[in-house]
Parts: C-alpha cells; structure tokens; sequence
C-alpha cells in the first residue's frame, strides 16, 4: 500500500506540474493601463539636491576616507548639466561607496555582474557600529536587489525586509523588489502589502516596476492555497531551491507541505468520485427492479455453432519462407533489431502449435 501511494503521489507531481505549464501558458495577458492614483502619494523619493548634501556629509563624516574633493564634484556636480533620475543617482551613490571602502568597492563589483560562484559574500561587516547609515541601507539594497536577480529570494528578503522607504533614496526600488521576493515565495499579504505601498503610495515608480507590479499583485490577489496552481508553484520553488544547491531543512519542510496537499487533493478527488458513483448507481424513477432471485435464463438453442473452415491442418501459423523473410526484413527497418528475435520467436512458436479443428 506504502509503494501504491508513493506511486501516486509521483504521477499526480508529474500531472501537476504539466497542469501548471498548460495553465501558465493558456492563461490570458492581463491588460495593464497607466492608472490614475486615487489620493496623493505619501513616498516620494528625496532630490538631488537634498542626496547631494547628505552624501558629502557622509565623507566629511569619515574623516580619513579616500575619496577626494574632486571625485565627488565628478560624481555630485552643485548643477548636473542634464536632470538625474532616481536610479542614476542610486548608481552614483553605489559608485561613491565604492570609493570610501575596499569591502564596499568589493561588494559593489560583485553585485554588479552575474554570479559566478556558489559562495555568497560576507556582509556581516555591514550590521556593525561603525557603518553610517547611508552607507549600510544602501549596500543593503544593492546586495538584496542582486539576490532577487539570481533567484535567492529568501537570501534577499533577509536584507530587504528590515529596511522601509524612508531609508533609502530611492523607495521604489527597494519596495520592488520586497515585492518580487514575497510574490516568489508566495507571501500573499506581505507581497499585497509591498505592492500597494508600491503602486498607490510612491510617486515616480519607473514604468517597467509599475507594470510588473501591477501583474503581481493580480497575480496574488487571486493566489488560493488550496488550489493545484498554488502546490504547483510550491513544487516549482522546491525545484528553484534544489538547482540552486539548497536542500536543507527548509526544502524538506516545504516538500512536506506540497505531499500534504497532494494528499488532501487525492482525498478530495476520492471522495467526489465516490459520490458521483453513488449518485449514477441509483434506480431513477419507473426503472425495471433487479430480479430478486438469480435465475437461469430459458435456454432455446441446441447450443451447437457452425465450424469454419480456417485453414489447412499441417503449417498453422506458418509464412512461406519469402513471405516470412520480406516481413523480417521490414520489420528490422522500423524497430530496433531486438525486434527481429522476438518477432522470429513468434512464428517458430505459431509454428508449433497444434492447429485448431
């Protein structure tokens, strides 16, 4: 019984995950319009002016910092001569980090190309005293924004979620991305709660973050547990984590939850099946009764058939040679050549074989 469920279970999870495929495929474009906010937004992104001022604060802060007069006026001109938005001036910040700390440039190089290793850096650095805030939040951001890109969303979420919009300059993206790694762990309040903070509080989101958000929290609003999508998506992240190399404790918990709900599913099914045979098995109205005694039926016939001559009585079962060899031949170019032993064995056994009279 032990090996029939486990049986099962494996061929629901290969019928489950072929269901999401065919359902993320048919499902239909969701039509994402510029929408209008219903009240003034409560978020707003600091100016250049203002990000300027806090950033030569910060080096005049760190007293023996290596970055030079110079390569700030580069970097923070007093008038930019073209307007800088708010991720140009979240990469220069990253790039002005850089500068002031060998860990910080390190870490910066890291984050801005793919990962090429499996070891994470160390960034215990970050949570001590001594980092100003500017510094620590915003290298923060930049480690979380580049664990989300490589599908570490757990990783992510441990760097992101502690930081809220006012502690960054640009709140945009770090809501973003707080969303993205709750969306793909399906977080739904916590994911809802990101993206409406996104979508209806913060002014200037960038286009591309609107209309992904927008699709996610369509996406979530309509997120169910007990359905078969949601243990897809469960299964898909186990299968997310197990490339990734990470098969802990917390894989194992989640693939405990996704048998459960197979499970549950099974049960379910089960049970409806049952009811729907109960339900055709019922004597409708004015239908004959069954006998209640079983009974033979009168037998009329004499119970005698007609023989039909079916072949000679020597060769049953038999090709002539030309024959037999023509039909080997062909089968040797369709099948492998296996096939020309078994088929062999076939006639030699028909061969053998007493004809029927």
């Amino acid at each position: 019984a032990g090996t029939a469920g486990h049986v099962r279970r494996l061929a629901l999870i290969a019928l489950f995950v072929g269901f999401r495929a065919t359902h993320a495929a048919a499902e239909p474009a969701i039509n994402v319009s510029s929408d209008t906010m219903t009240s003034e937004p409560t978020i707003r992104a600091p100016s250049y002016e203002v990000v300027r001022g806090q950033v030569i604060a910060w080096a005049e802060e760190r007293g023996g910092s290596s970055i030079s007069r110079s390569e700030l006026e580069r970097l923070w001109p007093k008038r930019p001569t073209q307007p800088i938005v708010n991720g140009e001036m979240l990469e220069r910040l990253f790039s002005t980090l850089a500068l002031a700390d060998k860990r910080a440039a390190d870490l910066v190089v890291r984050c801005r190309a793919p990962r090429t290793e499996p070891r994470l850096p160390d960034v215990a650095w970050l949570t001590t005293a001594d980092v100003p805030a500017i510094e620590r939040n915003h290298l923060r951001l930049l480690y979380g924004r580049w664990l989300s890109q490589e599908r570490l969303y757990d990783e992510s979420l441990d760097q992101l979620a502690l930081l809220a919009p006012a502690d960054v300059i640009d709140p945009a993206t770090l809501l973003f991305y707080q969303a993205v790694g709750h969306h793909r762990l399906l977080h739904k309040s916590e994911g809802l709660a990101a993206l409406d903070c996104l979508l209806d509080d913060t002014a200037d989101v960038p286009r591309r973050y609107r209309a992904v958000g927008a699709l996610m929290r369509s996406d979530l609003s309509a997120l169910d547990d007990t359905t078969l999508d949601h243990v897809a998506r469960r299964m898909d992240d186990v299968r997310r984590r197990l490339e990734l190399g990470r098969a802990g404790k917390q894989v194992r918990d989640i693939e405990d939850g996704v048998i459960a709900s197979l499970d549950k599913l099974i049960e379910e099914m089960e049970k409806q099946a049952q009811q729907q045979q109960q339900s055709s098995g019922a004597s409708p109205q004015g239908s004959a009764t069954p006998m209640d005694q079983p009974r033979l039926a009168a037998a009329h016939g004499a119970g005698e058939v007609d023989h039909k001559r079916i072949g000679n009585t020597s060769g049953w079962g038999d090709l002539p040679p030309k024959e037999r060899e023509a039909a080997l031949q062909q089968i040797g170019k369709q099948f492998p050549a296996h096939y020309r032993d078994i088929i062999e064995q076939y006639f030699r056994k028909l061969a053998s074989e007493t004809p029927p009279r």
